[in-house]
């Protein structure tokens, strides 16, 4: 028995026939699915019991069960370092900005200019989704830089689930991610 996340990475000599006689893939989790990981993830470390799972599901669509597992366990870590024993709903919330985005860079100086520049183009992401018909709700904006090279981020989070995209909401996206660069071009 085996498990991958990338058979195209396999050697050809341990999938010749006989090797491995059955080949399973494993789809990424639903909504359902995702909240449901995130219990029992949760369950191995103290938690407040107000923690709202259907919300953080639904903030990591697209997320495996090992980045939910990751996203429960950063959340500890998060608590400990704040002096706490229980992992609260901001622990999990910041958690998940760290496994998408990358921890926040508190050293990272932009000057007053470049500080105006990111929030101009986060704010434009968020008024262009804003003012779309089918785009998801911006959940957060921040200017913080993260470790994954980010200066700040426009985070919209789905109200459910889509499996499909039409071309309106193609379109939407597009003008959505364009908008943060029209916004930090134009004249302040």
């Amino acid at each position: 028995m085996a498990a991958t996340n990338r058979p195209e990475t396999l050697d050809p000599a341990l999938l010749r026939p006989g090797r491995f006689d059955r080949r399973i893939p494993v789809q990424l989790p639903d909504l359902a699915g995702r909240e449901a990981m995130l219990k029992v993830h949760a369950a191995k470390v103290k938690t407040e019991p107000d923690i709202d799972y259907h919300a953080i599901a639904r903030a990591t669509s697209g997320t495996s069960g090992a980045d939910l597992a990751n996203i429960v366990n950063e959340a500890a870590l998060c608590a400990v370092r704040l002096g706490r024993t229980t992992v609260s709903q901001e622990d999990l919330q910041e958690s998940v900005e760290v496994v998408i985005a990358g921890h926040q860079r508190k050293n990272a100086v932009l000057t007053d200019k470049e500080k105006r520049i990111v929030a101009y183009h986060e704010v434009g992401h968020a008024l262009v989704a804003a003012r779309q018909t089918d785009s998801a709700p911006v959940a957060k904006i921040t200017i913080v830089p993260r470790t994954s090279g980010a200066l700040g981020y426009t985070m919209q989070v789905e109200t459910d689930e889509h499996y499909l995209m039409s071309k309106e909401e193609l379109q939407n996206k597009i003008a959505t991610l364009t908008g943060g660069r029209a916004a930090a071009e134009a004249p302040a």
